[in-house]
C-alpha cells in the first residue's frame, strides 16, 4: 500500500514540477506567440455581481409595491446564479422557478411569457433539463447579445413575476 501511494505522490509531484516548467517556458515574453492569442480568445461581456443585486433588489422592491412575495434570480450568460434573493414570505418553490426561469429566458434570449407560445410548435423544448416555460424571465443583453437573465416566481400570475423582472432589467439603466 506504501509503494502505490509512494508512486502516486512521486507522479503528482512530477506533474506539478512539469507544469510549473511549462508554465514559466510559456510566459516568456520572448517564447509566446503572440498572434496564437488573438486567434484563440474570445471576448464577452457580462453582468457585474454589483449590478445583478441591484437588479434583483429592484424587483423585490417592485414586488413589494403590490404587496407580492417573491423570489428573484439573477444568472450569468452562461447560465450560472449570480444572485439570489428570496422575498420575506416568498413559498418555497419560489427560489427554484426563479432561478430556471432566469436560465431559460437567457437561454434563447427571449422573454418566458414568449418562449411559452413556441411550446406549440416545438412541446419537447420543455424537456430541455433546467428550464422552465413559464412567465416570469426575462434576458438582458448588451449590444444585442444576451449577458444575464432575471427570473421571477411567486407572484400569483407569470404576468406579475414578469412585469417584476422587467423592473429589475430596468434598473440597470437599459
Amino acid at each position: 500500500m506504501r509503494v502505490v501511494i509512494g508512486g502516486t505522490l512521486a507522479g503528482a509531484v512530477a506533474l506539478g514540477t512539469f507544469a510549473v516548467v511549462s508554465a514559466s517556458a510559456g510566459s516568456s515574453p520572448s517564447t509566446a506567440p503572440r498572434s496564437a492569442a488573438g486567434k484563440n480568445l474570445a471576448r464577452s461581456t457580462h453582468l457585474s455581481a454589483d449590478a445583478a443585486g441591484r437588479a434583483a433588489q429592484a424587483v423585490l422592491d417592485a414586488a413589494a409595491k403590490e404587496n407580492q412575495r417573491v423570489s428573484v434570480a439573477v444568472v450569468d450568460r452562461n447560465g450560472n446564479t449570480v444572485v439570489t434573493l428570496r422575498g420575506d414570505g416568498a413559498g418555497p418553490q419560489a427560489y427554484e422557478a426563479a432561478r430556471k426561469k432566469a436560465f431559460t429566458a437567457v437561454s434563447w434570449n427571449a422573454p418566458t411569457s414568449e418562449l411559452v407560445k413556441r411550446l406549440e410548435n416545438a412541446p419537447t423544448l420543455k424537456d430541455i433539463p433546467g428550464t422552465l416555460f413559464l412567465g416570469g424571465g426575462v434576458p438582458v443583453d448588451a449590444k444585442g447579445a444576451p449577458i444575464a437573465g432575471i427570473g421571477v416566481a411567486g407572484a400569483p400570475s407569470g404576468d406579475l413575476d414578469e412585469k417584476f423582472a422587467r423592473a429589475g432589467a430596468a434598473a440597470l439603466g437599459r
